[in-house]
């Protein structure tokens, strides 16, 4: 029996405004003092947003949330019952929340039918992961949060934002104890072998399912498409291609909006989504999973390599991470979110993080995408702005005056400003070097205060009573880190020649550490 796997991928992020100075002006004028939330309303367009969501609430959710529900509640009580699963993401969700509860009542009555599985993604679709594994931690835990609240969902599956995949990602979903994660089925990850069978992570237990880009993009894109040579794609006629394709399992996985936004009603996407569970149900070999069942029920067949360097998503041709990151003005606004991450981490405002959060949804990027072709097409398709370069300079100015009242508050708060002393990396020309003696190098660095209380931890005692005895861990901490009052303690520990020094120095560190950090 062929397992097949409908996923559906359901978001809409946070637009930004196009007068974010003159709005900040006028208002600070008007107020004085401005809040996050004033900021927030500054940053974002609101009212665009809002039409937005309305507008595809109608168009998609609601009437291909109708069509799925009644195919699954048809098919319940049948030897094969239609299954599909969802990825919703966290702004999403806040959005109906805010401006269309139908919407969130209609998932929820679509989980109360037991037939449908919703994944765990990030909650602001980001790519948390390239910033800190702290943050991406925390943005699934927020997007589990919120599944539990609004559909009442425990996610066993999970796929990271745009279907971003590598070995350390998948290793990581599994220590959370995700049983499955999604991601696409690339040629140059798969190899000889097909993407319609069930893998494992290199490293780990946790399963691998591939989406079929050909198959799912047959609906996601070409379903409208007049100059397409199978035109018109019929309910009938792609249940035949699922029979007819080898493999266990197939992965069709694409965008929700596809169904009466992308493809308007008049196209009859929903007529072709309202006879596919039938027509595919026909077929003896078929059947329609979840993604954790699938993972249940089938054996890894081999494992998938992807290392971190080799990074894939399903964007693109290129299919990796070049629709956010691939130009000069991705890459500069992804350095400046970084370093800005540790610096409002070291604030601990709720609402400055809150900004930076938004600011860290995929689309902001991928609308900054200079690429021709096909994919430049598409970018442009879902961007708001005239061009990249409009998208990148609203982004500036959100960005640019979150980084300035982010900096005035580190100036103004003396421990915010130690805390993001000890958090960041150092000039590579002035990490902290471990020798054993004069001309022995350990080959051992510190970057930061953290990996330097690591690598005192481990280093040799020689290499430690060889720098104390110099003075070189009192210098560093003061002349690089910036924490003056660390370096005279430091100094106060004097030396000797037992593992009593390494004590008593990792001991004064940790209490600086308390007195910063709580």
């Amino acid at each position: 029996m062929k397992h097949v796997v409908f996923m559906f991928e359901v978001h809409q992020p946070y637009r930004l405004s196009r007068n974010i100075r003159g709005t900040l002006s006028e208002l600070t004028a008007r107020k004085g003092k401005i809040t996050a939330e004033d900021l927030e309303r500054v940053y974002f367009d609101d009212e665009l947003n809002r039409r937005i969501f309305e507008r595809v609430s109608k168009r998609c959710y609601l009437p291909a949330n109708n069509v799925i529900r009644d195919m699954v509640e048809f098919f319940k009580d049948s030897g094969k019952p239609f299954k599909v699963s969802y990825s919703l993401s966290g702004v999403l969700l806040e959005q109906a929340e805010k401006w269309y509860p139908e919407v969130i009542e209609s998932f929820r009555s679509l989980a109360k039918t037991g037939m449908v599985e919703f994944l765990d993604q990030t909650y602001y679709h980001s790519l948390a992961f390239l910033f800190a594994e702290e943050e991406l931690l925390e943005q699934v835990r927020e997007h589990r949060e919120a599944l539990r609240k609004h559909l009442g969902v425990e996610p066993t599956a999970v796929e990271n934002t745009e279907f971003t995949y590598n070995n350390y990602l998948a290793c990581l979903f599994d220590k959370l104890g995700y049983k499955v994660i999604l991601t696409e089925g690339v040629e140059r990850v798969l190899g000889w072998r097909s993407p319609n069978y069930l893998y494992k992570a290199k490293g780990c237990n946790i399963r691998v399912l591939m989406r079929n880009y050909r198959l799912s993009d047959d609906i996601g894109f070409r379903f409208g498409a007049r100059w397409w040579s199978e035109y018109p794609l019929t309910a009938d006629k792609y249940s035949a291609w699922l029979s007819a394709t080898p493999g266990e399992v197939i992965l069709v996985a694409i965008d929700y909006e596809t169904f009466g936004e992308h493809f308007p009603a008049e196209t009859g996407i929903f007529e072709f989504l309202r006879w596919l569970p039938g027509e595919i149900l026909k077929w003896g070999n078929l059947v329609t999973s979840t993604p954790s069942e699938v993972a249940e029920r089938l054996t890894p067949r081999d494992e998938v390599d992807v290392p971190v360097e080799s990074t894939i998503s399903w964007a693109d041709l290129e299919r990796d991470l070049s629709a956010w990151i691939g130009n000069f003005m991705q890459n500069n606004a992804f350095t400046r979110m970084k370093d800005l991450w540790l610096q409002i981490k070291a604030v601990r405002d709720r609402g400055l993080e809150r900004l930076w959060k938004l600011l860290s949804i995929s689309d902001h990027y991928y609308y900054m995408s200079t690429k021709g072709g096909g994919p430049g097409d598409v970018h442009s398709y879902f961007s708001p702005y005239g061009s990249p370069f409009e998208a990148y300079m609203f982004f500036s100015e959100a960005l640019g005056d979150l980084e300035t009242r982010t900096l005035l508050r580190l100036e103004s708060d003396e421990t915010a400003r130690l805390r993001y002393a000890w958090m960041k990396d150092v000039p590579r020309e002035k990490v902290f070097a471990f020798y054993r003696a004069p001309g022995q190098p350990l080959g051992r660095y510190a970057w930061n205060m953290f990996s330097f209380i690591n690598a005192l931890r481990e280093v040799p005692l020689e290499s430690v009573l060889f720098h104390q005895e110099r003075g070189d861990f009192a210098s560093w901490v003061e002349y690089i880190v910036g924490d003056h009052e660390l370096a005279e303690r430091l100094r106060r520990v004097g030396t000797g020649g037992s593992e009593e020094v390494r004590s008593r120095i990792l001991e004064v560190i940790e209490r600086r550490r308390a007195e910063i950090f709580g």
